[in-house]
């Protein structure tokens, strides 16, 4: 500005601060107000479709179901027993006669799958994890159960050593090395005494190489062709996983699972993992865990037509049970947040131990 017009504009405010009758163009009386200058040219209002709760859910982009969820469940031996997973508050261990109570009324809830764990006793276990392909063990015994007082509801059955294995690895161990082909072959066995029991899926869940396809085969020729693989496709080694290990006594005897189990940093491997599962025959590809990884989600729902299924994992639960605990969040609007995100990044099934609870919110 020159300097005339400077000291001119300065003699127009200084007139006008010391006159308050000096006309004003800039007044009200010059310009229609309909709000401010600015908000009278705002011409996309997306606060329109946020006004009522029943526009917002017209509207909604994602919705969470009953039918999405899976509830995991951890089973035991003896009778009349549920004991509290301590990690796990609201997470119990059922002995097979309370486990048919907790799947009755699960059903009840129209929860439609249930994913079993099991606790096996010490005894039982070796490096070799025989326990886990004996017919008369414990997650056959329990399959069948299901299947005869509940036979509408999914059932989907774990397909790894480390509940069985006297390491706590989920493959044999020789000199601290975890065997892939060696372990492929006993998971196999494992998947046909389960199919056998009546299990509607097996989810291989150890990421031993080759073991989706060495599955597949043998239940087609065993004439299980009926039975699905839910392939633990993209499992990272999660420090998320504790309270799991806690509730089945499953934690590595030694070192930790990362030879196997992929690193946390990597996600064009996902994609890798999930392409090959889905070459070697699974039906469903899952992510896990999930609230750390929701951006694998995404991008593997983006890479297949398959299902994609996200694991809300033990440390996940406990997070929020501790939180809640605290009264330091709103848990049921918490949990609800979570599993929400997991929908939008693309998930299409949740396994979650707030399946229960969120069945019992959507009723409300």
């Amino acid at each position: 500005m020159a300097p005339t017009e400077a000291s001119s504009f300065t003699s127009q405010i200084s007139q006008t601060e010391a006159d308050p009758t000096a006309p004003d163009h800039h007044s009200s009386s010059a310009v229609p107000m309909y709000g401010s200058a600015d908000t009278a040219r705002v011409i996309h209002r997306p606060r329109r479709l946020r006004r009522t709760e029943t526009l917002r859910r017209l509207v909604r982009e994602n919705n969470l179901h009953v039918e999405d969820l899976i509830y995991p469940l951890f089973v035991m031996e003896g009778e009349g027993r549920r004991e509290e997973v301590p990690s796990m508050p609201g997470c119990y261990r059922y002995t097979l006669d309370l486990l048919l109570t907790e799947v009755r009324e699960i059903d009840s809830l129209g929860i439609g799958a249930i994913a079993l764990f099991p606790l096996i006793p010490s005894d039982q276990k070796d490096n070799a994890g025989t326990a886990s392909y004996n017919p008369d063990g414990l997650i056959p015994r329990a399959v069948r159960l299901i299947k005869q007082a509940v036979p509408e509801i999914l059932v989907i059955t774990d397909v790894a050593l480390d509940p069985y294995s006297s390491e706590g690895h989920d493959g044999i161990v020789q000199d601290g090395t975890i065997l892939n082909d060696e372990t492929v072959a006993i998971l196999v066995k494992q998947a046909l005494t389960q199919a056998a029991a009546g299990a509607d899926f097996v989810a291989p869940s150890d990421m031993m190489d080759g073991r989706i396809g060495a599955i597949r085969k043998a239940l087609d020729a065993e004439g299980w062709i009926n039975v699905g693989i839910l392939a633990y496709s993209a499992k990272y080694a999660s420090a998320y996983y504790g309270p799991f290990r806690d509730a089945l006594d499953s934690a590595p005897k030694f070192g930790d699972k990362k030879t196997y189990q992929m690193d946390a940093a990597n996600a064009r491997e996902a994609i890798k993992e999930v392409e090959l599962d889905i070459a070697e025959g699974a039906d469903i590809v899952m992510v896990k865990p999930a609230l750390a990884y929701l951006d694998i989600i995404y991008q593997i729902k983006q890479s297949t037509n398959l299902p994609v299924a996200a694991y809300n994992v033990s440390g996940e639960y406990a997070m929020i049970k501790a939180a809640a605990a605290q009264d330091w969040i709103d848990e049921k609007k918490v949990i609800l947040e979570t599993l929400i995100s997991m929908k939008r990044a693309g998930a299409d099934l949740i396994l979650t131990y707030f399946a229960k609870d969120v069945a019992l919110m959507l009723q409300s």
